[in-house]
């Protein structure tokens, strides 16, 4: 069937039907970044925007989830980020916001699947292998955000990149894929479809979007990054980190200790401008990303993307 973007209907799938959205694009839920200025504007395309908790300011966040009811009507998600939110009632609240797409991570799917589903909220949650998406399919979650080890942030340790991941899945599991890892433009999601996806995450390049909170140091660093400048960090340890080469990071690549006591100021970093005071977290994508675009422009020339990309495969 021909791909036509003048079609309201024309990315009609699971995911499309799942997050009750018009384009499988999602926003990753980065901390800090992911809040309503960012995910508001992800939403307003008729992509999906997401807001996060793995900051661990679980009442800064809560006010944003609020905010996102003034900013837009349209649909967006909350990220339950399980290691760094101690609030269990977490949960109830976003119950209570009337969220209806929740993506669970950094933990186990079967933590809030069942009350989050039982309140009839469409759940995903984000798996580094087939082991972990197996559990989670087990779990009863209603989809997976599949994400490859290229990606920017905390990591499985021993990372498989999402042209083996994805595929690997998919041919494991029936269930609505989201892929992350790698995805920046057109070309790239329809390559995650080719290899069974039905929608795609992207974190880097929306780090870097004009509608990103954080500081134009890090915006520049990222379009100035080369393909080879990003870092593995914390391989001994779980999870790891994939971060931009920067004096302090490429200081921390071979320690035998957790990396995470070393982490820095956060907010000096994203809203300070110092490259140097916090690991500046980023996926390899980086060195693809050249210009500071607004979230509409990039969403609209990736589904532009798409849409070529999938006309020269069609001949």
């Amino acid at each position: 069937m021909t791909f036509d973007i003048t079609r309201p209907a024309a990315f009609d799938n699971r995911v499309t039907r799942d997050l009750g959205v018009e384009i499988p694009i999602v926003q990753a839920p980065m901390g800090w970044i992911a809040r309503s200025r960012l995910a508001s504007a992800m939403s307003a395309t008729g992509a999906c925007g997401i807001i996060e908790t793995s900051s661990g300011e679980l009442d800064a966040v809560k006010d944003e989830i609020r905010k996102m009811r003034d900013l837009t009507d349209k649909p967006f998600g909350v990220n339950i980020a399980q290691a760094f939110v101690r609030d269990p009632a977490i949960a109830e609240f976003v119950i209570d916001q009337g969220v209806k797409f929740v993506t669970t991570s950094a933990g186990s799917p079967t933590k809030y699947t069942g009350v989050l589903k039982a309140a009839g909220l469409t759940v995903y949650h984000v798996v580094p292998t087939l082991t972990a998406a197996l559990k989670a399919v087990d779990a009863g979650v209603d989809g997976l955000v599949v994400e490859g080890g290229e990606g920017g942030g905390f990591k499985s340790p021993t990372p498989v990149a999402t042209m083996v991941l994805l595929p690997l899945i998919r041919s494991k599991v029936d269930v609505p894929i989201i892929a992350a890892g790698g995805i920046t433009d057109g070309p790239t999601m329809a390559a995650a479809f080719a290899l069974g996806a039905e929608g795609v995450q992207m974190g880097t390049r929306m780090v870097s979007a004009a509608e990103s909170p954080v500081h134009n140091n890090w915006k520049q660093a990222i379009i100035e990054a080369r393909e080879t400048d990003t870092l593995f960090l914390n391989q001994r340890h779980s999870p790891a980190l994939r971060a931009l080469r920067t004096e302090k990071t490429e200081a921390l690549v071979d320690v035998e200790h957790n990396v995470f006591g070393d982490f820095g100021n956060a907010l000096d970093l994203y809203f300070g401008g110092d490259m140097n005071a916090a690991i500046a977290l980023s996926g390899q994508v980086a060195g693809r990303i050249e210009s500071i675009e607004s979230v509409a422009d990039i969403v609209a020339e990736t589904v532009r993307g798409f849409a070529e990309t999938v006309a020269r495969l069609q001949g």
